[in-house]
């Protein structure tokens, strides 16, 4: 038997102003640690705001960065303070003139910020006027559970999905600024094909066209958040449970051997029905 992995997903409001919405991720790490959960997830910049609906804020990058110091720092003293794993959305500054990184910052339950997503398949707006793209994917590992890390258009790329599998993770944590519909049903296909666990975070102001969710590795959307605003999901990861077990026991072993082909190279023959491709 394996533990499994309480997790919170913030449906929270994202806003161009940091401490408002630092107020704002505090006050569901607090609900969330109160519900038991281990880790929580937020939206595509959940802690800075997003340049998506704001360019015109963010154009060239002439904005305070303290506030955005001031609230990751915060984030993590309450992360300590409660004992929780926070995975939060935020614009990461880099040096001298050089665009930021649209992130995902992890903080440990002991507030440390341990690791750090960089998305690495930006929008053309994105990438031409806005942001510097990742590099790598990244794997961080909470109580024995491998969690990827995606961000919005990245859902648009099977390759980095099929990188997140062979790293073997459990589950993708899917943080997004979005009101494209289509991209819950695209995560559920890679949850059903690749036998993982998807969880989506998107603001309260995009949970009309698509609320966060929490999906499956048969692909079946298990507890979804409301439509209408903010709202906190608390959902449980269960290994064990007997509704997975073809998706995580049978369907994601069989597909992986599958891949590296062994079963069906061993499989060929040499026929001369087989090589003709014009016989009847």
């Amino acid at each position: 038997m394996s533990a499994p992995l309480r997790l919170a997903i913030g449906q929270t409001r994202v806003t161009t102003d940091p401490q408002r919405n630092g107020a704002t991720i505090r006050a569901a790490m607090r609900a969330a640690a109160a519900a038991g959960a281990q880790l929580i997830q937020l939206p595509e910049g959940a802690l800075t705001g997003y340049v998506g609906p704001a360019k015109r804020h963010y154009a060239g990058w002439r904005i305070d960065w303290t506030p955005v110091t001031e609230q990751l720092e915060g984030t993590m003293a309450l992360a300590a303070e409660l004992g929780i794993w926070v995975v939060v959305g935020g614009n990461h500054r880099l040096t001298g003139d050089h665009r930021p990184h649209n992130s995902l910052w992890v903080i440990s339950g002991r507030g440390e910020l341990i690791d750090r997503y960089d998305k690495r398949y930006l929008s053309h707006n994105e990438v031409t006027g806005f942001y510097t793209p990742g590099t790598q994917a990244r794997v961080v590992e909470v109580d024995g559970w491998r969690l990827g890390l995606l961000i919005c258009i990245e859902v648009n790329f099977p390759e980095l999905w099929m990188e997140l599998e062979e790293l073997e993770v459990d589950a993708v944590l899917f943080s997004t600024f979005s009101e494209d519909p289509i991209f819950e049903v695209i995560a559920r296909g890679y949850a059903a094909t690749h036998g993982f666990w998807i969880s989506t975070a998107l603001p309260a102001q995009c949970a009309a066209s698509m609320p966060s969710s929490l999906i499956g590795p048969d692909g079946t959307v298990l507890r979804q958040a409301a439509a209408d605003g903010e709202d906190l999901v608390i959902t449980d990861l269960d290994r064990d449970d007997p509704a997975f077990n073809i998706a995580l026991t049978k369907a994601r072993p069989w597909r992986r051997a599958a891949r590296a082909g062994d079963i069906y190279r061993a499989a060929r023959i040499d026929d001369p029905r087989s090589t003709d491709r014009t016989c009847i």
